[in-house]
C-alpha cells in the first residue's frame, strides 16, 4: 500500500462549506470586543488576555500521552504512551502491548496548548492487520486556547469493547495514529501495534 494511500486513510473528515476562520493570535482574540465586560471575564477564565503567551515559539499543541483506561486493569498497571519519549514508542511499534479481549476500554489522551487558539482539534487512527485496514476511528477533540494555568487537558473517548474470539486473537494490529486541527496542521502523527488475548 502507498504512503500516499495512508495519508489519505489519516485526513480528518470535513463539512461541506464550512471554512476555518482566518487564523488570530490570543492577544488578537483578547483584544476583540474589549470594552464588553462579561466577555472579557469568560476569556479571562480561558488564558485569553492581552500577553497572556510568551512568544509564539515552538509547537502550537504537545500531546503528551495517549492511555487505555479499562476498569479490568489489573492493580497498579497502566498502558500508557510516552508520547515525549521516542525510545517508547519505537518500542510500542516493534513489541505490541496486549488488550485483554471483550472487555470495555476508553482511550485517554493528554495535550498541552502552548501557544495560539487552536480549532477543530481530531484524533485519527487506522488499526491494519496484515496489512488491511480493519478500522478507523475519527474523534473530535475540540478548541482550545493555552490553559489558564498553564496545565495540559486530558480528553476521555467515548468507551469502546475489544474484540473477542479466536479469530481476533491471532495476529498483531498495527495502528497509525495523528493529532491534526481545521487547518490540516498535525501536531503528533506516531505508529504503534497491539494483541489482542485472553488477558491484559
Amino acid at each position: 500500500m502507498s504512503a500516499q494511500h495512508e495519508d489519505e486513510e489519516l485526513l480528518p473528515s470535513s463539512t461541506p462549506g464550512y471554512k476555518p476562520g482566518a487564523a488570530k493570535s490570543v492577544d488578537e482574540y483578547a483584544k476583540l470586543d474589549a470594552e464588553d465586560e462579561s466577555l472579557a471575564r469568560w476569556k479571562a477564565s480561558l488564558g485569553i488576555v492581552p500577553g497572556a503567551t510568551s512568544g509564539a515559539n515552538g509547537p502550537k499543541v504537545t500531546v503528551m500521552s495517549l492511555e487505555l483506561a479499562s476498569s479490568t486493569l489489573p492493580a497498579g498497571k497502566h498502558l500508557i504512551m510516552d508520547l515525549q519519549n521516542p525510545a517508547q514508542i519505537a518500542e510500542l511499534k516493534k513489541n505490541p502491548f496486549t488488550i485483554k479481549e471483550g472487555v470495555e476500554f476508553n482511550v485517554r489522551i493528554n495535550f498541552k496548548v502552548n501557544h495560539s487558539i487552536i480549532s477543530g482539534v481530531r484524533y485519527l487512527q487506522v488499526v491494519k492487520r496484515s496489512g488491511i485496514t480493519v478500522d478507523k476511528m475519527e474523534q473530535m477533540l475540540g478548541s482550545y486556547g493555552p490553559h489558564p494555568k498553564g496545565e495540559a487537558y486530558i480528553k476521555n473517548f467515548d468507551p469502546e469493547e475489544s474484540p473477542s474470539g479466536m479469530l481476533a486473537r491471532s495476529g498483531t494490529y498495527h495502528v497509525r495514529s495523528r493529532v491534526v486541527d481545521d487547518d490540516g496542521e498535525v501536531y503528533a502523527d506516531w505508529e504503534w501495534s497491539f494483541k489482542i488475548g485472553k488477558d491484559w
